[in-house]
């Protein structure tokens, strides 16, 4: 996948992912790292049970980034729970 793909995929799984575990968005930059970040780890879940990664601009690769995002975010928020 190109660099573009990449961000394309991260942005709008990254913002897919903070939707779904907190509400709100975590900034477009944020977004974009949260999506590539949860992309490698989707990828690799799926791996580990016999699925395949990310492979390249498609819905498939969105459900798995998607996944990885909304892992990452809740281990994020288990770790670094703020205090209010």
């Amino acid at each position: 996948m190109g660099f573009i793909a990449w961000l394309i995929l991260g942005l709008i799984a990254g913002f897919i992912g903070s939707k779904i575990v907190n509400k709100r968005g975590e900034g477009l930059l944020l977004d974009i790292i949260l999506g590539i970040v949860g992309a490698v780890v989707g990828g690799w879940v799926f791996s580990m049970f016999g699925a395949q990664g990310v492979n390249g601009l498609n819905l498939y690769s969105l459900v798995v980034a998607v996944i990885g995002s909304i892992l990452v975010l809740v281990i994020y928020h288990a770790l670094f729970r703020r205090s209010a």
